[in-house]
């Protein structure tokens, strides 16, 4: 492929990506970035950071407003497995002990916020760090069943998301919170992200993980969903066709469209620049979901 050819691709793309940047801006976007999609990636944790990094920025940079809310699962596995603490999973949520919650704590906090933030503000210095506790952000409450230290979103307190927003700052929020005694509690990722978008009437909530989208029969190529309305996934999840890791996913998506959230993304996040593949293109490249069907 010669120069050339290579600018004519570039103006097709950029000349597409106009309508959507010209309609979303101010818009709020919330991105779910999960640990897998940076612990699987092929080109590196680092590199894939840093292109999560960059579609973050240039979305900041056209007048939309994300917020990031992280995971970190396989980085809590790892450091459980060094320390000898064996995981135990229900319903594809990760049983918490006493010991399992230090650890986590100090994942999310310690470590995957501050990288995230840091590769934001090597870029530009926009980024903010937070977890469910600040402010009061995240009310938790003891999730049912026997799943020790893990917290359902009781309510959420937005006031301080939407003042970073209204700053022009991306807020970066790792999902440990507190409940009114002040215990802490590991809350999934995509269940946070969820409550979180509802909260602040969100355009958009997007899920980055290490999969292209929804299979209807996983893991056959052929039967990704590209588009699908509440109704779909509700159907396709009573059928059984749901892998158990994606069940917390598509559960926090369908509640926030009930709450008023535009429409849930679900996507590779290990591809280079898929945020923006999915954003500002007319195909997208993952699996889009709606209240209802688009006309």
């Amino acid at each position: 492929m010669n120069e050339m050819d290579v600018a004519m691709i570039k103006s097709q793309v950029l000349s597409e990506a106009l309508p959507y940047i010209r309609r979303f801006a101010g818009s709020i976007f919330v991105i779910k970035h999960g640990g897998n999609a940076i612990a699987d990636s092929q080109g590196g944790e680092a590199a894939a950071l840093e292109s999560f990094a960059n579609d973050v920025v240039l979305m900041a940079s056209v007048g939309i407003k994300p917020v990031v809310v992280h995971g970190g699962g396989p980085q809590i596995g790892q450091m459980l497995d060094r320390l000898g603490i064996a995981s135990q999973f229900v319903g594809g949520l990760r049983v918490t002990d006493s010991a399992t919650l230090e650890v986590a704590r100090m994942v999310l906090m310690g470590k995957v916020n501050p990288e995230i933030v840091g590769a934001i503000n090597k870029l530009a210095p926009l980024a903010i760090g937070l977890s469910g506790a600040d402010t009061g952000l995240i009310v938790a409450e003891r999730a049912e069943g026997d799943l020790g230290f893990v917290g359902e979103v009781q309510s959420v307190k937005p006031d301080l998301i939407i003042r970073l927003l209204d700053q022009g700052l991306i807020p970066v929020v790792a999902t440990v919170a507190e409940d009114g005694a002040g215990q802490a509690y590991n809350i999934n990722a995509d269940t946070v992200a969820g409550a979180i978008a509802g909260a602040i009437g969100a355009e958009k909530l997007i899920y980055l993980t290490n999969v292209d989208g929804i299979y209807a029969n996983w893991p056959d190529p052929a039967s990704l969903i590209r588009r699908a309305t509440a109704s779909d996934i509700k159907t396709l999840m009573a059928s059984g066709a749901i892998s158990e890791g994606m069940i917390p996913k598509l559960t926090s998506c369908l509640r926030a469209l009930e709450l008023g959230v535009g429409s849930g993304h679900i996507l590779d996040g290990r591809l280079e620049h898929s945020l923006l593949l999915e954003i500002f293109t007319d195909s997208g490249i993952g699996t889009m979901v709606t209240r209802e069907e688009l006309s």
